[in-house]
């Protein structure tokens, strides 16, 4: 599973729900997260208030 994440909490994970690709918005607000919306493409994450040029990958560090 792939996640970014953007400035003020927001993270966005690539899942898989009832067998369909979705991008899933959460915002996180001190230790609560909080659903934002389920997207199926990348456009729809601009209609929730996510910013693609502020997203930054998480990667593993399991290479070091």
């Amino acid at each position: 599973m792939r996640q970014w994440r953007g400035p003020d909490g927001i993270l966005v994970e690539a899942i898989i729900l009832d067998d369909r690709p979705l991008l899933r918005v959460s915002h996180r607000v001190d230790d609560r997260t909080y659903l934002r919306a389920y997207c199926s493409t990348v456009s729809e994450l601009a209609d929730h208030g996510v910013d693609l040029a502020e997203l930054v990958e998480d990667t593993p560090l399991d290479h070091l």
